[in-house]
């Protein structure tokens, strides 16, 4: 049976989060989308609220991920304790609330194991190593495939990683790996030798008209003229970064890698 999995770039403001759980329904359907992963570490620009994080289950949304502003609303500490199916970076220290990872039911009683990790070039240097982490996880639990969203700044450690993890001998059943954190859509969704789908970055739900999700006139303030502002999240239209990833459930090999995003 093949599964189609749909991963969800950075989700950035509220606007963003609206447009997405009126599209997301329609998506699932004409793409036949059995498990949807969504990055909502932006939702509230700088981090996400437990009322954000309940809506995007509500629209649709199977496991949300996080990455370096998991905790800059502190409101959600509690549901990350709570709430398996809201995941913080694996690879952060043990001491922080949260999860990292999870086994979830798909189609037919199928195991789908999410993994959350974050990169350390450039982002968060105190983090454990993500290809050893992954790793760890994938040999110590049992899924029947796994999928991996890899917050990283740098392109290069996202397909360090992925060609690591597809390369172990005996390989565990790694479907897909997919970067976010940048908010721009790469062109490189593939299936790499040994069958892990891959794309260096989902891209982002968010105003087309903005830098990264941000109004212009704030981005240009920060680099213009060096006075520290807050960033404001731009207005609509607004564009989704996703790409739906084709599983063999009984192998847990990608078999296709197609970006589908949309724009309103």
């Amino acid at each position: 049976m093949n599964i189609n999995i749909l991963a969800i770039g950075d989700i950035c403001g509220t606007g963003a989060q609206a447009y997405l759980a009126r599209i997301l329904r329609s998506v699932k359907a004409e793409h036949g989308i059995h498990f949807v992963v969504a990055n909502g570490e932006n939702a509230d620009g700088l981090g996400i609220l437990p009322k954000q994080a309940e809506l995007l289950f509500q629209s649709g949304v199977d496991v949300i991920t996080l990455g370096n502003h998991s905790y800059n609303k502190r409101q959600i500490v509690p549901m990350l304790d709570e709430n398996r199916y809201l995941l913080r970076p694996a690879n952060f220290g043990p001491a922080h609330p949260g999860r990292g990872f999870g086994v979830f039911e798909g189609p037919t009683g199928l195991r789908i194991g999410v993994i959350n990790l974050i990169g350390r070039c450039e982002l968060h240097f105190h983090a454990d190593n993500p290809l050893l982490k992954a790793e760890e996880i994938m040999r110590q639990n049992e899924a029947d495939f796994w999928l991996i969203d890899f917050h990283a700044e740098a392109t290069s450690e996202k397909g360090a990683l992925v060609y690591y993890l597809d390369g172990l001998s005996p390989r565990p059943p790694l479907a897909a790996v997919w970067g976010t954190h940048t908010h721009v859509p790469t062109a490189d969704a593939r299936i790499l030798p040994n069958g892990t789908g891959f794309v260096s970055d989902l891209g982002m739900v968010g105003g087309v008209n903005s830098v990264i999700g941000i109004r212009p006139a704030d981005s240009i303030n920060a680099f213009l003229c060096g006075v520290p502002k807050f960033y404001t999240q731009a207005d609509g239209p607004h564009t989704a970064g996703m790409v739906r990833f084709t599983v063999d459930s009984k192998t847990g090999v990608c078999s296709a890698a197609q970006r589908i995003d949309q724009f309103e």
